[in-house]
């Protein structure tokens, strides 16, 4: 997968600037469509989602991670609690009831150091769910901080990307069912238009 990830770096950042690569890599990320894909939610499986063409915070950030630290910026990883409850979503009933009893969960995204600065950045929205009434980072000029797409309900833990680098994560039965039932809602509104 190395190979697949260094054919669309140069995809995406070929004769570009670097403020442009910066901004081409974030929007290419972003917009691989979200759903939690347990099987490609670690350090070492993260480049399969580019043959999905699906991905959570998790493999969007280590992607991006990949991608950023090729153009020689440093990243760190950025973590967040939240509740999948909290979210400012008109869940279906079904998905509702489950995500009242889903546990606290933990948000990935990026801190980049641009000019001197750690900026958050965060790819995990794709636009075509910007109907939900989620935040989608777009416009982003390449240098100023980004939105969270979820409410923190702890303080934010940075990681170094070594830190990180065995990670996979694990999920039980109920979180197994919320994010089937959660992607498969997705795509119902995706198709939708």
């Amino acid at each position: 997968m190395k190979r697949a990830i260094d054919q669309k770096f140069m995809e995406w950042t070929g004769g570009r600037s670097e403020v442009e690569s910066r901004i081409s890599v974030f929007e290419k990320i972003r917009d691989i469509p979200y759903a939690v894909i347990p099987e490609i939610n670690s350090a070492k499986s993260y480049s399969r989602m580019l043959t999905v063409r699906k991905g959570s915070c998790t493999p969007k950030h280590f992607l991006l991670r990949d991608m950023y630290e090729r153009m020689g910026l440093p990243v760190l990883y950025v973590v967040y609690p939240f509740r999948w409850r909290d979210l400012e979503v008109d869940y279906p009933a079904h998905l509702r009831r489950l995500a009242e009893v889903m546990p606290v969960s933990y948000h990935l995204a990026c801190k980049v150091e641009i000019c001197g600065r750690l900026v958050l950045v965060d790819a995990t929205v794709d636009r075509a769910l910007k109907k939900l009434g989620l935040p989608v980072n777009e416009n982003w000029n390449g240098y100023d901080e980004m939105v969270l797409p979820v409410t923190p309900v702890g303080e934010e833990q940075l990681f170094h990307p070594a830190e990180v680098r065995d990670y996979r994560a694990r999920y039980d039965a109920a979180s197994l069912e919320f994010f089937d039932r959660m992607n498969a809602w997705l795509e119902r509104i995706r198709e939708a238009g």
